[in-house]
């Protein structure tokens, strides 16, 4: 497994049609943040807001205590959804349904966090910062969570940009496909 650096370029949502499944896992591979989100005992689901680390097989990792709801979360269901957010106005989001489950190795959670690091900064960690992150990862009882995708839901960019455009403005139903989709079949206009 390989953790994927920050890309460059962020995939941009067309906003003339649903996204193709190839383009749902680019557009998750090249953003950073998204919704983290779980079933709570009570109340409604949990939700923050955090970084994330795509793999090239497909993982999405996120650096958490061990002792936050998070983890225990996981640890209980083993399942998690994601809000892929876009960073570019106006918003899309890709919704990602995942298996999960708790990782301690340190060498990965160290490696998560200084990737989560960069992307913060958009800058990588220089190596130097290692020993620091190592005892900062140690200090605060850090795990990774890997989560393995199955189904995406798309929701393309829709706005107005002035009100008089009302009744260009359309929509239409998206669908949930799986994270292997193939794009064979569906076609761009």
């Amino acid at each position: 497994m390989q953790l994927l650096p920050l890309a460059s370029e962020p995939f941009v949502a067309p906003t003339d049609r649903d996204m193709l499944p190839s383009e749902r896992r680019e557009f998750v591979r090249t953003h950073r943040t998204c919704v983290f989100g779980y079933p709570r005992r009570a109340d409604g689901p949990s939700m923050s807001i955090v970084y994330y680390i795509p793999t090239n097989d497909d993982e999405l990792l996120i650096s958490t205590m061990g002792g936050r709801a998070k983890a225990k979360a996981v640890a209980r269901t083993g399942k998690v959804s994601l809000c892929i957010l876009d960073e570019h106005w106006p918003f899309a989001y890709v919704q990602v349904y995942c298996d999960a489950r708790v990782d301690t190795d340190p060498d990965l959670v160290v490696d998560v966090m200084m990737a989560v690091a960069g992307r913060m900064s958009g800058q990588p960690l220089p190596a130097e910062a290692r020993p620091v992150v190592q005892a900062m990862a140690k200090d605060e009882g850090r795990v990774v969570i890997r989560r393995r995708p199955y189904p995406t839901f798309a929701q393309p960019p829709r706005h107005l940009y002035r009100n008089d455009q009302a009744e260009r403005i359309t929509h239409w139903i998206t669908a949930a496909m799986p994270w292997d989709a193939h794009d064979e079949g569906r076609s761009l206009p």
